[in-house]
């Protein structure tokens, strides 16, 4: 077992080459940035340069982390995830009270000014950094595509939460003028995905292709290319595509912000885009899906052996992306998460903001290590606050791909594994005592499911106390010692543990320690899907000619079923679970469906679902359900009750439309008199 050394982006002034200078420290230099004179001294100088650039980098943190716990990420609790920090602030968080005149409004208020603070600061740079004698041209020209990425990304993460928004002008800003001054009202969405899109599109002529494993949170031309997808996909979805429902946003002049009218060409600009990024990949063999080989023999029950998939006649017998013959789809999907891999390692990884590691200069809350923490059970020193819905366990298929069946509460009431049944569930490696329900499921629900009697491992625990500790089941009874407790939040409310990001060795007690991993802000597998769900959306018979990103081809985009397939075929072989039918494939609304569920399993976990929900406009649906769990009233001694499915107790859910768009604080809409409220939330007027 390696260990690992990771990009701290709260650290990426060492990163920059900034030696022993904080980004406190930079900030000290403001008074070299009051007037223009200056910025041809700090751009002149490659560590003020640098240091310029570093603290852009430092607004993707807190409130625009994509992967963390509940305080600094609740959009990463959906359907799928529940916390139970703080008492009802989840409930509250489901009921969409947050924001201004709610119990928790002095939360989640960063991510708006952190953002435009992030775009204001790159566009400076962008506009004054030219021939530097410190610079080659080379450097130059990647620094100035880093802030061309740093400003269309932060413009993305505004468009994703809050719907339209200003774009302060790129050139030509009065910038002796503070934040608060520049009052622009709302662009319409597709205005922002244009610019978004545009400057995508010349970053990724800019910045270099590969980076090296100290500069891994640095975007690459990739990074570029695989984001421009990701927007033109959300700008294609029925949220703002045709949204007749969103008519009243507006600006305070009437003019609208989301597109009445549907456009499916923007899907084919959509699956365009991904194929850029998929034609990339595959040329310049930089990108692909992570697989690791099968391990035949092991002496760790924290590495296990592979299991082979049931048998199929035709992925059986070939090897990836073909089929399964020669990976490990457990390791292949719990690695690129849990630390085993050096983050330039993992062919997967598009976009990253490293550990998201707590800095103490900028008090961004902890990110990864901290993120684990919420999850690892009491037992090994974690909080124990974090929990999976019924629905998200319900949703992995079984080993075979069939889905799993609710009539499985009636069936397997009594059936427990033992020394008797091992036969009977060869595709897990479950020990004694484990509920029926959980034995026999395909690989990604082991990686990521810390279902009732799971074992967690612990390796790195080295205090005597504790060496017995390691490989330990862990229950969720009520009276065991990480089951339901009385007078305290430190319960997993849903009897339903997560298992995804943690490391065999992870404990934090006994002398453990957490094993630092990067968070996945952008993957491959996102990609592929997008590019098979944009076909899908293009009416039979339709062909639509989109030329590259680079104008360098222009491709015929058409509802081509072995292209849906060229997306989700890898995506399912990695997993071990087999390919949709032809019958899925030339349904697109059987498609659709097929394609929410692969979405909602693929990417628990990873800030995805939330979002997804809201661009389909299948949120009411979906969120609008009450929250269900395990019995966590029962304890071991009524074990077949504790699996019969219950309502979570005083979580009460709901879902109004203003829920698709954040609200934007009244200390916002008093700066700025320009700017108009989402629909449905409080404006400052």
């Amino acid at each position: 077992m390696k260990r690992n050394k990771y990009i701290l982006l709260g650290a990426i002034v060492a990163g920059l080459g900034l030696g022993t200078t904080s980004c406190s420290d930079y900030l000290n230099v403001d008074r070299y940035f009051r007037d223009q004179q200056s910025l041809e001294r700090i751009f002149s100088d490659k560590d003020y340069t640098l240091q310029w650039l570093s603290f852009c980098y430092s607004r993707l943190q807190g409130d625009n982390l994509d992967i963390g716990h509940s305080k600094s990420c609740p959009t990463n609790f959906s359907d799928d995830r529940v916390f139970n920090e703080e008492g009802n602030r989840f409930a509250a968080f489901k009921r969409g009270e947050y924001g201004d005149g709610y119990s928790y409004s002095d939360l989640y208020k960063n991510s708006w000014t952190w953002s435009y603070e992030g775009i204001y600061q790159a566009s400076i740079l962008l506009n004054e950094l030219h021939e530097n004698p410190d610079f080659t041209p080379e450097e130059i020209t990647d620094v100035r595509g880093q802030a061309r990425f740093l400003r269309a990304y932060f413009y993305w993460l505004l468009l994703r939460k809050y719907g339209p928004v200003p774009i302060l002008p790129p050139e030509g800003a009065d910038y002796t003028k503070s934040y608060d001054e520049l009052a622009y009202p709302r662009n319409t969405y597709d205005e922002v995905v244009e610019f978004i899109t545009s400057e995508l599109e010349i970053a990724a002529t800019e910045l270099f292709e590969k980076r090296d494993n100290l500069n891994v949170a640095r975007p690459t031309k990739g990074s570029a290319l695989a984001v421009r997808a990701k927007v033109l996909v959300y700008a294609a979805s029925p949220l703002a595509n045709g949204n007749t429902e969103m008519s009243d946003f507006v600006n305070k002049d009437g003019k609208q912000l989301i597109s009445q009218e549907y456009s499916e060409e923007k899907w084919a600009k959509a699956a365009a885009a991904a194929r850029d990024m998929i034609e990339y990949a595959e040329a310049s063999g930089l990108y692909k899906l992570y697989t690791f080989e099968k391990r035949p023999v092991s002496t760790d029950e924290a590495y296990p052996v592979t299991i082979n998939p049931p048998h199929h006649d035709e992925y059986s017998t070939k090897d990836f992306p073909d089929g399964w013959r020669n990976i490990d789809p457990f390791e292949s999907y719990r690695s690129i998460f849990n630390g085993e891999l050096y983050a330039n390692e993992n062919p997967e990884l598009l976009f990253t903001r490293g550990t998201n590691a707590d800095n103490n200069d900028l008090k961004t809350d902890n990110g990864m290590a901290d993120y684990v923490k919420h999850q690892l059970p009491s037992t090994y020193g974690g909080w124990n606050v974090h929990g999976a819905t019924l629905k998200q366990c319900e949703a992995y298929d079984m080993a075979d791909g069939t889905p799993f069946d609710k009539g499985n509460y009636a069936k397997y009431k009594g059936v427990f594994t033992n020394d008797e049944n091992k036969a009977d569930h060869p595709y897990d490696h479950l020990r004694n005592d484990v509920w029926w329900g959980y034995a026999n499921r395909e690989p990604r629900f082991y990686a990521s499911i810390a279902f009732n009697g799971a074992v967690w491992h612990g390796l790195s625990i080295k205090d005597e106390g504790g060496t017995n500790e390691r490989n330990k089941q862990v229950w969720y009874y009520r009276g065991a010692s990480d089951g339901r407790i009385n007078g305290t939040v430190n319960w997993c409310i849903t009897g339903i543990g997560i298992m995804k990001y943690v490391n065999p060795y992870d404990c934090n007690k006994w002398g453990g320690s957490i094993y630092q991993k990067v968070d996945p802000a952008l993957r491959y597998a996102d990609i592929l899907l997008m590019y098979a769900e944009a076909l899908n959306n293009i009416s039979e018979g339709m062909h639509y000619q989109i030329a590259s990103w680079d104008g360098s081809q222009t491709y015929d985009i058409w509802r081509d079923i072995e292209q849906m397939r060229r997306g989700v075929k890898p995506v399912r072989m990695r997993a071990g679970v087999p390919d949709y039918s032809d019958a899925d494939y030339k349904d697109p609304k059987k498609f659709f469906e097929r394609m929410v569920h692969e979405r909602q399993v693929e990417f628990f976990s990873e800030n995805q679902r939330y979002y997804d929900l809201r661009r389909w406009k299948i949120a009411e649906e979906h969120e609008g359900e009450q929250i269900y769990g395990c019995n966590t009233l029962m304890n071991e001694e009524y074990r077949d009750m504790f699996y019969m499915p219950v309502r979570v107790p005083n979580l009460q859910t709901s879902f109004s439309r203003k829920q698709y768009f954040w609200p934007i604080s009244f200390d916002e809409l008093k700066r700025n008199k320009n700017l108009t409220q989402a629909p449905g939330w409080h404006d400052y007027d």
